[in-house]
């Protein structure tokens, strides 16, 4: 019998695959042990693989295994609880588990050189730079004298993330090491618990999230799921900070989710002040080395929270004691490409297999969690009135039947602008539509600039000026005249961020115009200076797409302007009512936070549409009673179960003899699973390639999973998946 190392690897491999143990070069080697990595064979290729069990295979002439050829960590790098939520992925979403477990792993750690575990780098006061005194190099070094006295009022040694949020420069510790004054360690020793501020001092609670916080406390120890409800501006990022201050107390370690890495500036910010050291992040903006010293000191327990984007909930946590999943509601948390997962679900069997609470927490809750705590499956928790005394804002429809636009606004919404900036206080205009204009247009014979490769217009953009695909990301210039007829000077139709920056800056001259969206905060810099001209108070406009709903505190902002609020009124898509009443209520909630009132204008040529209603009371309870009802009469979630085969190629014949054949293998006689389609995609022509799509609807979740077990075995087989691109996405966000 021959010993076998089961290996998983990258690829569309169902199984892990055997391999032999790589050769010692020494006696005292071991061999791989469950959760470490190896470098393997595979083909041409050389990859790395998660060693997920061991066996042993007949010897013969016939069993040609090949060996693994290098172990590339000394310990496992993956504990059990870990290989077992991946495995919990792999089964769920039926996805290879190889591909599954990269997942797990920082992007150094996926390459085949043996890379040292890195923890991260920090820097700690010599004897000599503990009694030096900062005035003694105040007048020749003001730069390393600033460095000094607040590394000694730190009083701790302080990682490279620290150093930023204290002002210090890189250039300047370098110079205090030559003076002897400071020295580089490998790694800050773990927090301490009892050096953690004490969450009672500066921090009191209302009865409201003091109920809360009882709540979670008394579930420290097992596990429960929390559903925190509560309006926007109700303080729930005080409960969570009371909740991870019990849990690192007991010496556990705390994972915090955000959707957007546009967020993670102010809840690390929020997290340092009362945690210190004890706080890293993590997320794919971050650079790569950055990342693998955040994950390495999660790793090994020096990290005690983390506060991180959708791929943070796959980073080891040993001592793992609660977690918490801001904005629950977020689409951000479901990743739509390769691992179609959900964070905010993965979180949850992660919760439950750790045997910790898990908080989830929104303002505009999903109806599948609304769902969960009407049945008793949650904990429902509730905060319905703002913390420290703030009023809700005052929601308001403006008819555009009766106040005509002009360049976007009506004339309700620009004297309220103007009266808000007269006061001292700050405008938010939300327009989710990136760009200068939604399309370019010929008023002579109506031509409209369409994408080459897709069933889209291009968006017309200014800075850079041209036209782009925001779903290829196709670029053309702008033409002079119009390539259908020759008339000169095609028009820009239609409001884009970049339009109305522009209008709001010749509308309101000599006030700043801060826009936020993905364009102008591609990198995290950028972001973090746009948030600080916010928080100064000053007068300001600011205008941007989702990017500005989403979980931002912004005191002196008193008005929003919803600009176009129509657009996922009348959507196919059976979501749409959802997300239009969570992203309306997530923007108000901008509005007045502090002690100043609120006040939301929401432009519509749809007054009497009966979304508004709940909206304008501001009672998203009744609107997710009412839309739960509908699910449940239609059969959708979460009153039934969804996977969606997707396929697309260059060939629409192809397409569609391969969706349906894979119609044929899933449908089963006598089945409570429902085979949908083939039917086009909402957008069939995208990047060159024709897409539609098969849906799988029923009523409870295992037979799904049944049918697609026995299914995709053969799908994979059939002889039309090989001239497309196909991938099952199992709970789908959206049926585009």
């Amino acid at each position: 019998m021959t010993r076998v190392l089961k290996v998983a690897v990258p690829g569309p491999f169902r199984a892990p695959l055997d391999y032999l143990p790589p050769e010692p070069h020494s006696s005292a080697e071991r061999e791989p042990a469950i959760g470490c990595r190896v470098k393997v064979p595979l083909g041409r290729r050389q990859v790395v693989g998660v060693v997920v069990g061991t066996g042993t295979r007949s010897a013969g002439p016939e069993i040609r295994l090949r060996a693994a050829l290098a172990l590339l960590d000394p310990t496992p790098l993956l504990d059990g609880e870990l290989l077992a939520l991946a495995q919990w992925a792999s089964d769920y979403y039926h996805h290879p588990l190889g591909d599954v477990l990269a997942r797990f792993l920082p992007p150094r750690h996926r390459r085949t050189e043996a890379n040292a575990q890195q923890a991260a780098r920090a820097w700690q006061l010599t004897a000599r730079g503990h009694a030096a005194e900062p005035t003694s190099l105040a007048e020749r070094a003001p730069a390393q004298a600033h460095a000094l006295e607040r590394l000694q009022t730190h009083g701790r040694a302080a990682t490279n993330a620290t150093l930023r949020r204290l002002g210090v420069r890189a250039d300047v510790m370098r110079r205090l090491a030559q003076a002897g004054l400071v020295e580089r360690i490998t790694e800050p020793a773990p927090t301490d618990p009892a050096d953690l501020p004490s969450t009672a001092v500066g921090h009191q609670l209302n009865a409201e999230q003091a109920g809360a916080v009882v709540a979670i406390e008394a579930g420290m120890d097992s596990f429960g799921i929390f559903l925190l409800d509560g309006v926007t501006g109700s303080g729930k990022t005080e409960v969570y900070l009371h909740a991870m201050s019990t849990a690192l107390a007991a010496g556990r370690q705390v994972l915090m989710l955000v959707p957007e890495i546009g967020l993670t500036p102010q809840a690390e910010q929020r997290l340092h002040q009362r945690f210190g050291d004890a706080v890293t992040t993590l997320h794919s903006g971050m650079a790569d080395g950055a990342r693998l010293r955040s994950w390495e000191r999660c790793r090994v327990g020096h990290a005690r929270v983390l506060v991180g984007t959708r791929s943070a909930v796959f980073t080891p946590m040993p001592d793992l004691g609660l977690i918490v999943v801001d904005e629950e509601h977020d689409e951000s948390y479901k990743q739509q490409e390769g691992l179609r997962y959900s964070a905010r679900d993965l979180a949850l069997i992660r919760a439950r297999n750790r045997a910790v609470p898990a908080v989830l927490g929104s303002a505009t809750p999903s109806l599948e969690s609304l769902h969960n705590a009407h049945t008793g499956r949650y904990r429902h928790l509730r905060l319905p009135s703002r913390a420290g005394g703030a009023s809700q804002p005052r929601l308001e429809l403006v008819d555009l039947r009766r106040h005509p636009l002009e360049d976007g606004l009506s004339t309700p919404v620009a004297s309220a602008i103007a009266a808000t900036l007269a006061a001292g206080n700050q405008a938010l205009v939300f327009l989710n539509r990136r760009g200068f204009a939604p399309t370019l247009r010929c008023s002579d014979c109506g031509w409209v600039a369409e994408c080459r490769r897709c069933d889209a217009r291009m968006t017309v953009h200014s800075r850079p000026g041209g036209l782009r695909c925001h779903h290829c990301g196709a670029r053309q210039p702008l033409p002079s005249v119009c390539p259908q007829c020759g008339a000169p000077e095609p028009l820009p139709i239609g409001q884009g961020t970049q339009r109305s920056e522009a209008v709001l800056a010749r509308r309101f001259p000599g006030t700043p115009v801060l826009r936020i969206d993905r364009d102008t905060t591609a990198g995290q810099q950028a972001l973090h200076t746009v948030l600080d001209q916010v928080e100064a108070g000053e007068p300001a406009l600011l205008v941007g797409t989702q990017m500005l709903a989403k979980g931002h505190h912004f005191p002196a902002v008193t008005l929003v302007a919803v600009l176009d609020a129509d657009g996922g009124l009348f959507s196919a898509d059976f979501r749409a009512s959802e997300r239009v009443a969570q992203q309306i209520l997530q923007v108000a909630g901008r509005a007045g936070r502090a002690e100043r009132p609120g006040q939301v204008l929401i432009q519509t040529q749809e007054p009497q549409h009966p979304l508004w209603q709940p909206l304008l009371a501001q009672d998203y309870g009744a609107f997710a009673s009412a839309a739960l009802d509908e699910r449940r009469e239609t059969g959708l979630p979460p009153f039934a179960h969804l996977a969606l085969l997707r396929a697309d190629a260059p060939k629409r014949a192809s397409v569609w003899g391969f969706l349906d054949r894979c119609a044929e293998v899933l449908a089963q006689p006598n089945s409570e699973v429902a085979v949908l389609g083939p039917v086009s995609a909402l957008r069939e022509r995208l990047g060159g390639h024709y897409r539609a799509q098969l849906l799988l609807q029923s009523p409870t979740r295992a037979p799904l999973h049944r049918v697609l077990r026995q299914g995709l075995e053969a799908i994979e087989g059939l002889t039309e998946a090989r001239r497309v691109r196909w991938s099952l996405d199992v709970d789908p966000s959206d049926l585009y």
